[in-house]
This record gives structure tokens, C-alpha cells and sequence, in this order.
């Protein structure tokens, strides 16, 4: 069945974060960041489908030649702003129906970032991916990434902030609606131009951008693993916080299915349903085998299976595990000149969608 999934992300300077490396690593490119005198490498990636650089129809006939070079653009959005926190780049991350083939895919996701270039005056730096190849990864998972600058684009360079980038305060005074109904409008038009696309190929599946309540479907909502939990659960390590996500997640469909049987035993009262949740972090008897977490062993050892036994172990563990990650950022920082695995606050997941 097709899957919906559109992300929005923003890239800041007040959380480290780069456009340069951005477009550099969801393009596969190697990029020199002109600001901080750092370079990106990402030319050995071999999941690049599809890249390329789309403007607003009116600029069309324009010579755009800076704005469809990728190092050029993105060197320009980060010389646009001055302030320290700053927002340098906006992103909308959108999974491609595995239904359609290659090139309906690209048509389907071609059409939607031309609309938002019109709509919004930006420019959009549009990159296609093949599923990864890692354990554990879905391979139906092709999706695009939409990275588009906070400014409008004209043939004089970048400009204004977008639209979408004002606060509510502007926005009444140009007589627009809250910012929060631009995310709404992108979401729902998601949904329409991949079911027209879908019933333009034949096929019957179709997406839905409505939350499970609003369409009806009595299911709790699948649980979200942050990617940095993600990552060390691939690597074969334990997380403490996907543990209890998850843990929580059994919680709230127990308490659904006693909801459910109604006529034999009443609905829980919030306090004791939060009660059981508590329970639940601390419970490893309601966690399913395929949850487990495999800890690293000894080399030609299999790997042990341990679940975390307290609540103050959970606690302990999570520090230890955030501990971790710091250390490992720091290592990698004194590296990156020459090449940067992954933008460090890049905290979307590109191999794994609620599906």
C-alpha cells in the first residue's frame, strides 16, 4: 500500500547547522562552505537517483546561472544572513509512492517542487533517493529532499524572506494567515498531487495526510525513533530512549484494547493509564522479542540480548548513551575539514518511515 509521509525541517545557525553541508550531502557533491572555510565530500554516495536545481516559473527566461549552480547558491544563502541564529535553509522531506516506476516518481515529485518555487519564490535544490543499503533498512523507502532557501530569488540574487519564513505578527499585517496553515496547505497538496499520480498510473493504493483519528482508523500511531537512537540501535548498541518509546507504545495499545472490550472491564482513568506507562518503562516483560536490542560482545560472539531491568538503569543508560554520542561528535569534528559524514544536526532518518 502507498505510504504518506512529508517532513518539514528547518537549518538554523544557532543549532550548528549549514546549508552548504545540507545540499552538499543530499546531493552527493563535494561543496566548500565560502563562510567557515570548510569542506564537504559526499561524492562517494551511490543513492543519488536525481538532482537538480528548480527556480520560479517567471524567472524562466532570466540568465540564472549562479542560482542552478549548486555551490554558488547555497554559498549565497549563507552570505545572505547576517545574524548569528539565523534560518539559512528550509526542507521538505517526502517519500515516494514505491508503486510507481522511475520516472513517475520523478514527474510526480518535479511537479510538487515546482509548485512550491511558484508559490513561495524560493529556490529548491531537489535530490531523489534509492533506498539505503544497511541491515534493517525498508527497501520500498525512495524518497526526495526538497531543500529550498529562506529568501526569494530574483535574477539580482536572493532577496526578501519567503513568505513562509515571516512570523504571524507580519503575516496579519500583509493580510496572511497564521504560518502554521502553510504546513497544512503543503501537507494536504502532498497528498492530492501523489493520489492524482497514483490514479493517472492505474493503481488503486492511495495516501492520506489526515491523522488516524480524523480518518477513523481506531490504531495508535506508531512510534517515532529519533535517528540518533536509531543509528545506535543499527550499529548494534543499545538505546535506552528507543527502548522506552517503544515500551510506551505497548502501553497505549494494551490500554486501547481494554478500551476496546468496553463491556467487560471499564475504560482506565488517565491517572492509572499513566500509571501503567510508568509501569511499562519499567516492565520488560511487555516488550515483543523484535524490540529487543542486541548489546556488542566479544568478537565471533553472538550478539546477548539485554533489556534494562529499573527505571534508574534506563536513566543511568540514556546519559550514558547521550555521554556517548558527544564524544563521538567531538572525534568526528576534528575530521570533518577534509570530509563530513553527515550534517551533525541532520536529525531526519532517511531509512525509516512510519509504514
Amino acid at each position: 500500500m502507498a505510504v504518506y509521509f512529508l517532513n518539514l525541517k528547518t537549518f538554523g545557525r544557532s543549532g550548528g547547522s549549514s546549508a552548504v553541508s545540507a545540499a552538499a550531502y543530499r546531493a552527493g557533491e563535494r561543496i566548500r562552505d565560502e563562510r567557515t572555510g570548510r569542506t564537504y565530500d559526499h561524492t562517494d554516495r551511490q543513492d543519488i537517483m536525481h538532482k537538480e536545481i528548480l527556480l520560479p516559473s517567471h524567472l524562466a527566461g532570466s540568465t540564472m546561472n549562479w542560482a542552478r549552480d549548486r555551490s554558488s547558491l547555497w554559498n549565497a544563502a549563507e552570505s545572505a544572513e547576517s545574524r548569528k541564529n539565523a534560518r539559512v535553509a528550509r526542507e521538505y522531506l517526502v517519500a515516494l509512492p514505491v508503486e510507481l516506476d522511475p520516472d513517475q516518481r520523478l514527474a510526480l515529485v518535479r511537479g510538487f517542487s515546482q509548485e512550491l518555487t511558484d508559490r513561495y519564490r524560493f529556490a529548491l535544490d531537489l535530490a531523489v533517493h534509492a533506498p539505503r543499503d544497511f541491515p534493517g533498512s525498508d527497501p520500498r523507502n525512495f524518497h526526495a529532499h526538497l531543500l529550498a532557501t529562506t529568501r526569494e530569488v530574483t535574477a539580482q540574487g536572493l532577496t526578501a524572506k519567503t513568505a513562509v519564513e515571516l512570523n504571524d505578527a507580519k503575516r496579519r499585517d500583509l493580510g496572511l494567515e497564521p504560518a502554521i496553515n502553510e504546513l497544512l496547505y503543503v501537507r494536504e497538496r502532498w497528498a492530492t498531487v501523489t493520489n492524482e499520480a497514483l490514479r493517472e498510473a492505474h493503481i488503486k493504493a492511495r495516501v492520506d495526510h489526515r491523522s488516524l483519528a480524523a480518518q477513523g482508523i481506531e490504531r495508535e500511531p506508531y512510534p517515532y525513533i529519533p535517528r540518533a537512537a536509531f543509528e545506535m540501535e543499527r550499529q548494534g548498541y543499545r538505546s535506552a530512549l528507543a527502548e522506552r518509546l517503544r515500551m510506551q507504545y505497548e502501553a497505549r495499545v494494551q490500554a486501547r484494547m481494554e478500551r476496546n472490550a468496553g463491556h467487560d472491564s471499564p475504560a482506565p482513568a488517565p491517572r492509572e493509564l499513566a500509571a501503567r506507562e510508568r509501569t511499562a518503562s519499567q516492565e520488560p516483560a511487555v516488550v515483543r522479542e523484535s524490540t529487543a536490542v542486541r548489546e556488542p560482545t566479544a568478537v565471533g560472539e553472538p550478539h546477548a540480548v539485554k533489556r534494562p531491568q529499573s527505571l534508574q538503569e534506563i536513566r543511568r543508560q540514556a546519559r550514558e548513551d547521550w555521554l556517548k554520542l558527544r564524544q563521538e561528535s567531538a572525534k568526528a569534528s576534528e575530521n570533518e575539514h577534509l570530509k563530513d559524514d553527515r550534517p551533525k544536526n541532520d536529525y531526519l532518518n532517511d531509512d525509516q518511515f512510519s509504514r
